[in-house]
């Protein structure tokens, strides 16, 4: 059973109870290497968990085949002009750089005039009309800075691509949600596996020392009460980011970005109100409790520990 405390007071959720056991693990790609490591392991992962969906990357190629689904392709190297063929012999085409996304509907094609590296999704749901094939978040007045989720500064980049509903973004496609975000201290989080969605961070720019902050063990940190000191040793694991890391962080995994990131962070499906759960009270709590302080205490974003947080 999850516990958590708001204002004090404890609210038990029985939706999350058998997530945890499981202890998902975190799979990084870097894409950036020749050899593409830990792809492979991503690809069986979210197929197993996400039936009629798909992903790839095409490393330094100027086209893209048809498909009989719609394929949402994240620009991750490379710029140019890049254009669409559709069945009926249209074309549209526009500049393309990184950060940017390519909609591609089912039959039709696409052609650059120079070498692109792409993370492509294939998606079991076609997108609304009016959702443009070329979306641009430098670039189209539509998206701007929308501070919030893991960037909540004032001055936060925090572009929204696609999103859930008409109020958080202008491009609804609950398929899958996109924003690109400039990480400097997210708040520590998981998404349950019953209510929630899987996560992606595909990594396109990084500050020394910026890194991910996970833990496989919510069902103890959901209970400050009951957690030994032995445990707290292990609940966190770190790991360094690289320009081109593709890492996928399963429906129940916590996660925290931080010390400076560039990344598209991606949901599958899209990002669902109010499967956001935030941690950062019940880990302030087990340092209170154990009097865990400096090099002993365990990480928590200070902002988002006075109560609980959900998204």
């Amino acid at each position: 059973m999850k516990v958590l405390l708001v204002f004090g007071v404890y609210v038990f959720l029985n939706h999350v109870n058998p997530v945890f056991a499981q202890e998902e693990q975190i799979k990084i790609a870097k894409l950036s290497q020749a050899n593409h490591e830990g792809l492979a392991e991503i690809q069986t992962e979210f197929r197993k968990r996400n039936p009629g969906y798909d992903l790839h990357y095409v490393d330094r190629f100027m086209s893209l085949e048809s498909k009989d689904r719609t394929q949402v392709v994240f620009l991750q190297e490379g710029g140019g002009t890049a254009t669409i063929f559709d069945a009926q012999g249209g074309e549209r085409s526009s500049k393309v750089s990184v950060g940017d996304i390519i909609m591609l509907q089912n039959g039709e094609t696409m052609k650059a005039d120079s070498l692109l590296s792409m993370l492509v999704f294939t998606i079991p749901e076609k997108p609304a009309d009016y959702i443009p094939a070329f979306i641009r978040p430098d670039w189209d007045p539509n998206i701007t800075d929308e501070p919030g989720g893991c960037a909540t500064e004032t001055n936060a980049y925090r572009r929204i691509l696609l999103t859930w509903k008409k109020e958080v973004g202008e491009y609804v496609y609950h398929a899958i949600n996109a924003h690109r975000v400039r990480i400097m201290d997210s708040f520590s989080h998981y998404h349950p596996v019953d209510i929630g969605f899987d996560e992606f961070y595909l990594v396109q720019m990084v500050l020394p020392g910026a890194k991910l902050i996970t833990s496989e063990k919510v069902h103890l940190l959901s209970r400050p009460d009951k957690i030994t000191l032995e445990q707290t040793k292990d609940l966190f694991k770190s790991y360094s980011l690289d320009v081109g890391d593709l890492v996928y962080l399963p429906r129940g995994v916590m996660h925290r970005g931080f010390g400076g990131v560039l990344a598209q962070v991606i949901t599958v499906p899209g990002f669902i109100p109010g499967s956001e759960f935030g941690v950062d009270h019940l880990i302030r709590q087990i340092n209170e409790r154990f009097n865990l302080r400096n090099e002993d205490a365990l990480p928590f974003n200070r902002q988002a520990s006075a109560f609980q947080v959900i998204k």
